[in-house]
């Protein structure tokens, strides 16, 4: 699974990175970016998740 992060919709809200940091780091803006493209297949949850609850759903899965 690879998830991307639209950096235009991005609100900061930093709720990707407290429900999956393995996947998600803040840049030095306090916006969202993905750590890599590809997710772990024992991350794979904490990811779905940070995009469901995205607030801006600015989390979009590509694979």
């Amino acid at each position: 699974m690879e998830l991307d992060v639209d950096g235009t919709k991005c609100g900061g809200y930093a709720v990707c990175s407290e429900l999956a940091p393995e996947v998600f780091d803040l840049d030095d803006f306090g916006f969202a970016v993905a750590k890599s493209g590809e997710v772990a297949p024992g991350a794979e949850g904490n990811a779905l998740e940070a995009l469901r609850q995205c607030p801006a759903q600015a989390i979009r899965r590509l694979g």
